[in-house]
């Protein structure tokens, strides 16, 4: 397992990729599936950044590893922020347009369907997020 411990500032995010993809090119992971978990991480580390400590500052602890059968990578996301589990926001309603959607909840639910796995556990005093997808 692999592990960047980083502020958790918007300004991080080029790093937080490219550590990521790093991990992910090692292990041979297809460009689409790159993608997409690029997608999901941005996401969950931007939310890091911007809500977490607000409107102090701290960090945030990503690690990357892979599980066998099936081949699969996870990423969890560790932050010592306010507690907050975004899988218990109610998913958006997507067949409505985008002017009567309430706003928010719309990354996390793009999270939860590209990812195989998304949980969350608030332990010890911290905020833990783990996505998995499968390669």
């Amino acid at each position: 397992m692999s592990v960047l411990n980083i502020d958790a500032e918007v300004s991080n995010l080029d790093k937080v990729l490219a550590f990521v993809d790093e991990k992910l090119e090692s292990y041979g992971c297809l460009p689409k599936t790159q993608m997409q978990i690029d997608i999901a991480v941005e996401e969950i580390f931007v939310n890091i950044a911007s809500y977490a400590y607000n409107p102090e500052k701290g960090s945030a602890a990503i690690s990357v590893e892979t599980q066998e059968d099936p081949l699969a990578v996870i990423i969890t996301f560790t932050d010592g922020g306010v507690p907050y589990d975004p899988l218990k926001k109610p998913d958006p309603d997507v067949t409505l347009s985008a002017e009567k959607r309430q706003i928010g909840g719309l990354g996390i639910y793009m999270v939860k369907k590209s990812m195989d796995n998304v949980t969350y556990e608030y332990k010890d005093g911290k905020n833990i997020l783990t996505i998995t997808k499968k390669f």
